[in-house]
């Protein structure tokens, strides 16, 4: 059974239909926003058919699988479930809220117009799909330049000393 989708009209909490765009990122395709989006709103629902977890395991593995609950999964594979584009952040702006098997992908602070839209898709999936290829969001990226640049500065500060030291 595919979760339905809400329309503005019926649920007031729901953002209108051009609020975000699916353009490309830094790690593929991002959902970015058009208007300004404030804290707790509703930006969009994960959708596409709703699974068992039997059903899950005779199927091959897919990472747009998002679990509702012990019993429930859904299936977020089919393009049409914009959510699916919404990437992952180590330091995220939205969370996904699950309600009734339905899940909505809420704003925790406000973002800007031109904001990338991401949320954290936790431990599991971390360890299966980013972990092997390393975290792009772009507090992972800063902390790795950090890295990287106090390294060369240990590797320079050696090799002044080593120049030093032959210098004598």
């Amino acid at each position: 059974m595919p979760a339905k989708k809400l329309r503005s009209k019926k649920n007031p909490k729901v953002l209108g239909r051009r609020v975000f765009r699916v353009s490309r990122s830094r790690t593929g395709l991002g959902v970015f926003a058009t208007k300004p989006i404030k804290k707790n709103a509703y930006i969009v629902e994960y959708t596409g058919p709703l699974l068992t977890n039997a059903q899950c395991d005779a199927r091959a593995d897919n990472r747009y699988w998002f679990e509702v609950n012990a019993r429930w999964t859904i299936d977020g594979s089919p393009r049409s479930n914009v959510a699916r584009y919404i990437n992952h952040s180590c330091r995220p702006n939205a969370d996904p809220m699950i309600r009734d098997r339905r899940i909505w992908i809420k704003a925790i602070r406000n973002i800007a117009p031109g904001d990338e839209i991401t949320y954290d898709y936790g431990k599991d999936h971390w360890n299966a799909y980013i972990k092997p290829k390393g975290c792009l969001c772009a507090k992972c990226r800063e902390k790795r330049a950090r890295e990287r640049a106090e390294a060369r500065a240990v590797n320079a500060r050696k090799r002044r000393r080593a120049e030093r030291a032959a210098a004598r």
